[in-house]
């Protein structure tokens, strides 16, 4: 049996607007983000979701449930998934991206994950993040294989690694512009698991925020 896994980043942030880290602190969704919320749960409306994941984070719980408010399937059960988390920053978090521009470490984070040991900031390694997102994302399709439809809200980071590791690229080059692309805000990504096989059937959709 084959579970269709939906992947959503969260709806736009104050700190994403503000160009701050966010990693494993928070900020409230703006106007902008509800909006987008809404539409990609009016996409995804005719989708019988058999249940919903998030993060332990607000702004992810926030998305899903405006994007479930919207399912034509009512009472579906959401659950929060730490593995799903977004990246941690450590001290980093909540400084904005341009003030960082300095340090040579934020740069070894941008441009070559592999070599970045977030000595600085005491945060998380990519190899961490990879470990425990794929972990859950496997978790999850397992416990889910013969239910269908599933939906999953988590972050960035996140999901820009663990997409390019189900289209098979390595985690060490998930930032590799010409390999891979970053994750929009409420972007639609459509993952296929068959007896353990997987498929990204549709990367990255936004047409859905254009209308």
């Amino acid at each position: 049996m084959a579970v269709t896994i939906y992947l959503v980043r969260h709806g736009r942030t104050v700190w994403n607007l503000e160009g701050r880290l966010q990693g494993s602190g928070d900020s409230a969704l703006v106007e902008e983000g509800i909006i987008g919320a809404k539409k990609t749960g009016i996409a995804l409306k005719h989708i019988p979701f058999t249940a919903a994941y998030s993060s332990m984070q607000k702004r992810a719980q926030d998305t899903a449930s405006y994007i479930l408010a919207e399912n034509e399937r009512s009472n579906i059960p959401h659950f929060h998934h730490k593995g799903l988390n977004e990246f941690d920053f450590g001290s980093w978090e909540g400084m904005k991206s341009v003030d960082l521009q300095e340090n040579d470490e934020y740069w070894v984070m941008k441009r070559t994950p592999a070599e970045y040991l977030a000595k600085a900031n005491g945060g998380e390694r990519f190899e961490q993040l990879y470990q425990r997102v794929t972990q859950a994302f496997h978790q999850i399709a397992e416990l889910h294989k013969n239910d269908g439809k599933v939906l999953i809200v988590s972050h960035g980071m996140t999901l820009t690694l663990l997409t390019a590791v189900l289209k098979g690229i390595a985690w060490q080059d998930f930032r590799n512009e010409e390999k891979h692309s970053f994750v929009f805000n409420t972007a639609i990504t459509q993952v296929e698991v068959e007896n353990g096989e997987v498929k990204v059937i549709d990367f990255n959709n936004v047409e859905h925020l254009n209308h």
